[in-house]
């Protein structure tokens, strides 16, 4: 693994993931990961995965030549010698998260445990154009990358060495593709490249999410376990799906696009072009300052989406959600509990809860497209 500068630029050069991202590597530094500062031994590596001792022990050879993996003491045995344990190295790799909203652009730079070493957050305005859009967040990339990490990224396997930039923004885009769709209000985004502007940019790996599917995602590497809908209300509304353990994207990457169900007829236009959406009247009825309709409003399109996918647990986020929390929690769950009571449902009702990490879940996420594939973790 190995870190230049890209040619005629100062900007850090990508990483080959070619040799993380394969099935056995992926096993065995997730299990390091998981692992924490009390490492794990080679046997229980081999064991755990069901890998060759030999396999094991020629993998953790290459991490730790790489630096990602190192010794962290030994561990007595049962019989024969102690056994040597291994640990992940945090700071061996980094990946940039941006989370690109309407109005404002937030990045993080995070190591390979997730965790958050450095922040940036400035005002944007998607309708200000491709170029100026890309300059800024390449800059804001650029400096955070250069004070986060250091010269030590520039050099071959240096610690801090940069994986890649994941970058959430409403949608609906091609994630396959890294392909804008007609964001909702702007239009002239509609068939955009971003991945690729992007990459040639920065002159690393660039990956292109919904904001929505990249926060489900960061939730579910984080702990967030079973089927969970991720709604995110903030300039916008829309839902981030886990179902089973695995982010659900649709046959063409469109699932989540929840704003734009309609359960008004006839109701107010959206700017999506129709009418009675619930992203029309929910944020009309924020726009009021009448929360507990917004709440309302949220909460019998999260009945409804419960009652079609029967999911575990509702998270909502977003920084609407987070100016007034506990309104929203206690708004959205009493209409997804009284539609349980209506229908007869077994047992207790779906909860609602604020999701986690509050504004940053959808940075942190994005940082999640880069580094969740390389423990063999997530679909991005």
């Amino acid at each position: 693994m190995g870190a230049g500068t890209v040619p005629g630029r100062g900007g850090p050069a990508g990483a080959n993931l070619g040799a993380l991202r394969s099935h056995n590597t992926a096993l065995v530094l997730g299990l390091l990961r998981d692992a924490g500062a009390q490492g794990v031994s080679r046997l229980e590596l081999a064991e755990r995965t069901g890998l060759t001792p030999q396999a094991v022990s020629k993998i953790t050879a290459r991490l730790r030549e790489e630096g990602l993996a190192a010794e962290a003491g030994r561990r007595a045995s049962t019989g024969g010698k102690p056994r040597t344990v291994l640990r992940l190295v945090p700071e061996a790799g980094h990946a940039v998260g941006v989370h690109l909203d309407r109005d404002e652009l937030r990045v993080v730079l995070a190591d390979l445990d997730g965790a958050v070493v450095r922040e940036r957050r400035a005002d944007l305005d998607l309708g200000a154009g491709a170029e100026a859009v890309l300059g800024a967040v390449g800059d804001v990339v650029e400096e955070l990358v250069r004070d986060g990490l250091g010269p030590g990224a520039q050099e071959p396997a240096g610690a801090g060495t940069l994986l890649g930039v994941g970058v959430a923004l409403p949608g609906p885009l091609d994630h396959a593709r890294g392909v804008l769709h007609r964001v909702t209000g702007f239009p002239e985004w509609d068939g955009f490249p971003l991945r690729d502007a992007l990459g040639e940019r920065l002159g690393v790996p660039v990956v292109v999410d919904k904001d929505t599917n990249a926060a489900a995602l960061g939730l579910a590497v984080g702990g967030e376990s079973g089927s969970f809908a991720y709604l995110h209300l903030g300039t916008g509304l829309g839902a981030g799906l886990v179902i089973g353990g695995r982010v659900h994207r649709g046959a063409r990457t469109g699932a989540g696009e929840f704003g734009h169900q309609v359960v008004q007829l006839d109701g107010p236009l959206c700017e999506c072009g129709d009418r009675g959406c619930v992203e029309a009247l929910c944020l009309a009825a924020v726009g009021r300052g009448e929360v507990a309709e917004a709440a309302r409003v949220l909460g019998v399109a999260a009945a409804n989406l419960v009652g079609l996918l029967d999911i575990d647990v509702v998270l909502l986020g977003g920084r609407t959600v987070a100016a007034a929390p506990g309104a929203f929690a206690a708004g959205v769950g009493e209409v997804v509990e009284a539609r349980a009571r209506r229908e007869g449902a077994r047992g207790e009702s779906v909860p609602v809860r604020v999701a986690p990490r509050g504004e940053r879940v959808v940075a942190e996420g994005a940082a999640q497209l880069l580094l969740a594939p390389v423990f063999g973790r997530g679909d991005a």
